[in-house]
């Protein structure tokens, strides 16, 4: 039987070709191959039926000509490759790049993404976005894209992947985003529930933001009255799936 043993090589010359196999023949019906890896450090891709084939090459070419190849560009891998992928393979594209934190691949493919003509804005995908970005401290970027989001013209009222976007936000201390997401639910129609105001209103209260609290809890007096009883409910977290891949 035969088996692949991969080992990383950190010269970055040979980074981008694998070295020719070399067999040690052990027995006359056994044979080890030897090849070096494209990285050391790469995290595994996710295989399977949320990955296609043509996906994860896709995947590869992009980090490839992002870090130590400068004969391929960027443009033209995302132009050669990235472009003639079907929907579910952009938008798995996307999200693999994110699930391995390769942030700014992430975001050059989510600006291409969003001129296809089948883009619709969702807020689950942004909030995915900008909890990727915050766990890894660009939170210059994310008040980029939270900036796009809310240029976006359509967007559905997803009050789940809202409350998803208020949770991160407030973890990071994002306190005036928190107020702009806020207002964003409000100006496309997406009215709070009692779970959406006891995360805004614990939440700036924890951090210490009492007059915001303040002004959040008379919003939420207008809509239950004036006791928010709920303020105490134990609240049960749906996490995104991006969090939630961070479970396992």
């Amino acid at each position: 039987m035969k088996s692949l043993l991969l080992k990383a090589n950190p010269n970055p010359i040979l980074c981008n070709s694998l070295m020719k196999p070399q067999a040690l023949v052990l027995k006359k019906t056994q044979v080890v191959i030897c090849m070096s890896s494209r990285s050391k450090n790469r995290r595994p891709l996710q295989r399977g039926r949320d990955l296609s084939i043509e996906a994860i090459q896709t995947v590869q070419a992009l980090k490839r000509a992002s870090s130590q190849n400068p004969s391929i560009s960027l443009d033209q891998v995302l132009q050669s490759k990235f472009s003639r992928l079907l929907k579910f393979d952009m938008l798995a594209v996307l999200r693999e790049l994110l699930r391995q934190n390769e942030c700014f691949l992430a975001l050059k493919v989510f600006e291409d993404v969003r001129k296809e003509c089948w883009y619709k804005p969702r807020v689950s995908l942004y909030a995915d976005i900008i909890g990727v970005l915050a766990s890894n401290g660009l939170f210059q970027e994310v008040e980029f894209v939270f900036t796009c989001m809310k240029t976006e013209s359509n967007l559905d009222p997803e009050i789940e992947a809202f409350e998803s976007l208020l949770r991160t936000l407030m973890s990071y201390n994002l306190v005036e985003l928190v107020m702009d997401c806020y207002d964003l639910m409000k100006a496309i129609d997406c009215e709070p529930d009692r779970s959406s105001f006891r995360i805004l209103i614990n939440g700036l209260e924890s951090m210490g933001e009492t007059v915001l609290s303040a002004i959040v809890r008379h919003d939420a007096q207008n809509y239950y009255g004036e006791s928010l009883e709920f303020l105490n409910e134990e609240q049960e977290t749906i996490l995104s799936p991006y969090e939630s891949n961070k479970m396992h």
